[in-house]
């Protein structure tokens, strides 16, 4: 048979690697990966990683929240791709085999590859499971919370002002949402619950168990922006029950901007969630039958789609540069033990709770947090941006805030060195 564009496509992206996501590596209930070149010597749950980066040794970077550093050997591997992507005389030359991310990504979040696809970004997926649901304006309602991220309500809220959706919006108390007002506005015409599982502004984190029960027991369904969450804290949507959930992978999965995942609930695959959009990565068979050699058919083209998650939402190719990334980083963050990682942080949150207050930083975060993101109240906000400028420190510091999100080459001389700046 003819090689088609599909066919064409990943032969020139991903040249440089064997087997991407191909047929040797499509069982839907796999976790397995063939581990990348150099996977095997990380150090296993060796905290902090230091020399696993290149921070340079005189910054104290603790703003991972808005975009992580890529590991040493993912960059080493980005070069890699742009080098032979530079040399097309080696484009029938295979380099690289690696790993299958879909297979690495339900790994962190105990699904099925089979329930996991591609995503451009974050908000994609958000859209893909609103459109896909087809939920009736004029007479089902949304609920979300203020502490969602600011891009999913602008799309709600989008939705309201065009279609008249009932949209419902919980507001935090005392930084954080309380499960008792998000079911007070939950009733039997309530599609969809719509929350971030950690917050992006101040790192409150939901008790997904306990949103996805209220959902259920009112016949609605969850989305969960997971984004600020997965790579840095143990997240289970079997556990959770959670029937949707998505990210990019430019922050905790220490991936770059262009690529994401998509987890859907595969019982609910065209009986609650339907396809919203179509192409041809989305095909198990796409055949023509007009060119030289091709089979007869009445038909100019014949296919069949995937019956999974790739099937329903992956329209076409994906940025092939940030699968080499993540081809290092998603087994590098199962090599160090996102409970590991979890456990690293908890004495930084714990000082920071302690004594930016002493400073005069009020929190936003609750008190029980143990996200990875942690923020304050900033009065003077540019005296603090200086303050830390030149300390080389840093944080994301707004208007409003100061948010702080160490990672797993943080220690705590990173953390006294912020407190002695704002000191």
């Amino acid at each position: 048979m003819p090689m088609n564009r599909r066919e064409l496509l990943a032969g020139i992206g991903g040249m440089a690697v064997i087997g991407l996501e191909g047929a040797a590596t499509r069982n839907a209930n796999s976790h397995s990966a063939i581990v990348p070149d150099g996977a095997g010597s990380l150090p296993a749950a060796s905290l902090p990683a230091k020399s696993d980066f290149s921070i340079p040794a005189e910054i104290s970077f603790i703003n991972s929240a808005y975009t992580h550093p890529m590991p040493n050997a993912a960059a080493a591997a980005l070069r890699e791709y742009a080098e032979f992507r530079s040399h097309p005389q080696a484009v029938s030359q295979p380099k690289k085999v690696v790993a299958n991310l879909k297979a690495e990504f339900a790994a962190l979040i105990n699904a099925k590859d089979s329930e996991v696809c591609y995503i451009p970004n974050t908000s994609t997926g958000e859209n893909l499971v609103v459109n896909g649901l087809d939920i009736d304006y004029k007479s089902a309602n949304v609920v979300t919370d203020a502490l969602h991220f600011e891009g999913a309500i602008l799309h709600l809220q989008a939705l309201q002002q065009r279609y008249g959706l009932d949209l419902r919006m919980v507001m935090p108390r005392n930084w954080r949402i309380e499960i008792k007002d998000l079911e007070r506005v939950v009733d039997k015409k309530t599609k969809l619950i719509e929350v971030s599982l950690v917050a992006m502004d101040n790192g409150f984190q939901h008790d997904l168990k306990a949103v996805c029960d209220v959902a259920h027991a009112h016949g609605a369904y969850v989305y969960a922006d997971i984004v600020q969450a997965v790579g840095n804290t143990p997240i289970d949507v079997r556990a959770s029950d959670v029937d949707f959930c998505a990210c990019s992978s430019f922050k905790w999965l220490m991936g770059d901007f262009g690529l994401g995942f998509l987890f859907v609930k595969e019982s609910l695959l065209d009986r609650v969630i339907r396809r919203s959009q179509y192409g041809y990565y989305e095909a198990a068979a796409l055949d023509s039958h007009f060119l030289p050699g091709d089979p007869p058919s009445s038909a100019a083209y014949t296919w069949e789609l995937e019956k999974n998650t790739t099937g329903h939402f992956e329209v076409g190719s994906q940025t092939v540069g940030v699968t080499h990334i993540l081809a290092q980083s998603l087994p590098y963050i199962r090599r160090l033990g996102v409970e590991n990682i979890y456990t690293h942080r908890q004495p930084f949150l714990k000082r920071l709770h302690q004594e930016m207050p002493r400073l005069g930083f009020d929190p936003i975060t609750p008190p029980e947090s143990t996200s990875a993101l942690i923020s304050f109240a900033v009065k003077d906000y540019k005296s603090v941006q200086q303050r830390l400028r030149n300390a080389n420190v840093n944080a994301r510091v707004s208007q409003r805030y100061i948010r702080i999100s160490p990672s797993v080459f943080n220690d705590m001389a990173d953390i006294e060195k912020l407190l002695q700046a704002l000191s």
